[in-house]
């Protein structure tokens, strides 16, 4: 489902541009993710990077911890756009962000946005003139910044003023609801701090990560009515495999399906070996399952049951499903709008035909006992009945074909 045609109400905000893409203001929900290699080593990360794009990472976030990780930061780019990748780099700043990005132009420069968390800008007296110092060079490039709130590094002088306040109310708050307070408090009134030193509305974006799935539900519903800057959504420190998976997608719809959240992160821990590229995947599929967005064509699949005693249709809907994410790189300028595209693969009679009628070209399987043929069906109508050991390969041509015949731009 394209965009225009969601369901959803989205939350009004302000639009923010980080290069070539919209933030807000009505655009389709961004999706971002984040390189785990060390910055400095410019190979890793250039290559990471394009990994994560090609993915579908519409911007990149990179660690900028030092002097020499800031210095990488314009060979990264360059390295980038030499291959023809224009996706956004966002600096991840903590601590000494103000430093580097006043010692180092070019890394201030390079990258497309800034990320600076309140509660590790500085202490004291020194906290305000270190985050001007990063509003300030924000404005000198013209840069977007996303306030990045984070429950586990919360500014700690700003929730013990909030907390003694608490203790001398006549009707003190719970530590839980305090602690949202806070963090919305510490959002916003940067924010708004930031205007104040002459950063634009339309240069900000806000974000009050959690790791517990209801507190970032509470948070961002409590962040989303007190301001109307755009919201960058991700359940921080989310885990590993399907706890990750299941944690981020159930906070993220939820709010997604309020009209909350303007780009999202799926903070995935990788498994030895795995890809970090599977965030990326994780958060298209919830945009495209919530009819948010489209990125690749997918596939129905029955899950098997006691009819379905061979494994050959999933087989064949893991291969197909691979297929089509591995081409659709290739496939978004050859053939406009193939992310939309339904496919079923099915394993017997019971919901085969009906499911494979339902996409726009589906397969139904011989069952356990069924007659050993497979039924295709294009656009709702049976055009083929496949048979023998070569049907995975024979409905693999098919769904070839249907994509050159319905969907290359003509």
């Amino acid at each position: 489902m394209s965009p225009d045609r969601s369901p959803i109400q989205r939350r009004a905000c302000v639009p923010v541009r980080v290069g070539h893409l919209t933030i807000g203001g009505g655009a389709p929900v961004v999706i971002q993710s984040m390189t785990n290699t060390d910055t400095v080593d410019v190979e890793a990360t250039v290559r990471q990077t394009l990994a994560l794009a090609r993915a579908g990472s519409e911007m990149v976030r990179i660690t900028v911890n030092n002097e020499e990780a800031a210095r990488a930061v314009p060979r990264i780019r360059e390295a980038l756009d030499a291959q023809g990748c224009a996706v956004p780099l966002v600096g991840d700043f903590h601590f000494n962000g103000h430093r580097l990005l006043n010692d180092h132009p070019a890394c201030a420069e390079a990258l497309g946005k800034y990320r600076i968390n309140p509660g590790n800008v500085g202490r004291g007296e020194k906290k305000d003139a270190q985050y001007a110092s990063m509003i300030e060079t924000a404005c000198r490039y013209d840069r977007p910044v996303r306030i990045g709130v984070n429950w586990g590094s919360l500014d700690q002088e700003l929730l013990a003023r909030m907390m003694d306040e608490n203790n001398r109310a006549a009707a003190p708050k719970e530590p839980q609801q305090l602690m949202y307070e806070a963090m919305v408090e510490s959002a916003v009134s940067s924010a708004d701090r930031a205007v104040e030193l002459g950063l634009a509305k339309d240069h900000i974006i806000l974000s009050c990560k959690m790791s517990g799935v209801q507190d970032l539900i509470a948070v961002y519903r409590m962040l989303g009515a007190r301001c109307d800057y755009a919201l960058h959504l991700g359940l921080t420190e989310a885990g590993m495999g399907s706890k990750g998976i299941v944690a981020s997608t159930a906070a993220l719809a939820v709010l997604l399906q309020e009209g909350i959240g303007d780009t999202i992160r799926v903070s995935l821990t990788p498994a030895p070996g795995e890809a970090r590229t599977r965030e990326v995947e994780v958060a298209q599929e919830i945009l495209q399952s919530m009819g948010l967005r489209s990125f690749t064509p997918m596939v129905t699949a029955c899950p098997g049951c006691g009819r379905t005693t061979s494994d050959t249709f999933q087989h064949l809907a893991q291969d197909i499903q691979a297929y089509l994410r591995e081409r659709m790189p290739e496939w978004r300028g050859t053939y406009p709008g193939v992310e939309q595209m339904q496919v079923a693969v099915m394993g017997c009679v019971v919901n085969g035909p009906g499911e494979s009628k339902h996409a726009n070209i589906g397969i139904s399987l011989p069952g356990n006992g069924e007659r050993p043929a497979a039924p295709v069906f294009v656009d709702g109508e049976k055009v083929a009945t496949l048979k023998g050991d070569g049907i995975a390969e024979q409905f693999k041509r098919m769904v070839d074909d249907y994509i050159e015949r319905h969907y290359r731009a003509r």
